[in-house]
């Protein structure tokens, strides 16, 4: 899974979850001229402006001191939204029974992205079932994973604001 080096995932993880937020994850994407460094953050309270500013504040005091990553690059602080995407195993441990889009570096049974219910999560394996096939997929093998979000909860709310008016 892609994910930052892990000594910026080690300098990073600590100070989120200090100011009593989740890492989900961190995206960082080198570039010489214009980088990218993603922390997504949660709680059980959701994201709000107000915490991606907070965690911006004290992870750039961080960086600007330790200084873990050469030439420019940009800081985001993002909260995982609603198609989530997954960086740990553990992740997948969570959402069993949700439906998540996996990329693949190597296909699997001639697929190089797969999109399924997720069954069980064995070791390092994911078991993703789609259309009554289960795919076995090992963890190494994926280079991104993303929650699909349910929408037919919006599309209820939906039919019921119009039912009442709304």
């Amino acid at each position: 899974m892609k994910q930052a080096p892990e000594h910026l995932v080690n300098l990073i993880e600590p100070i989120v979850e200090g100011l009593g937020y989740e890492c989900v994850g961190i995206d960082y994407n080198p570039h010489p001229k214009h980088g990218l460094l993603r922390i997504y953050i949660d709680s059980e309270l959701g994201i709000l402006l107000d915490d991606c500013t907070k965690v911006s504040h004290q992870v750039s005091g961080v960086l600007d001191v330790e200084d873990p990553i050469p030439g420019n690059y940009q800081l985001e602080i993002s909260s995982p939204g609603e198609d989530r995407p997954f960086f740990k195993i553990s992740q997948f441990e969570r959402f069993i029974g949700s439906t998540v889009l996996v990329a693949l570096f190597k296909p699997i049974a001639g697929r190089r992205k797969i999109k399924g219910a997720i069954e069980k999560v064995d070791g390092e394996n994911v078991f993703l079932q789609e259309d009554g096939q289960v795919f076995e997929v090992p963890f190494s093998a994926m280079s991104k994973a993303r929650l699909v979000p349910d929408l037919s909860l919006f599309n209820q709310s939906i039919e019921k604001g119009a039912r009442n008016g709304e």
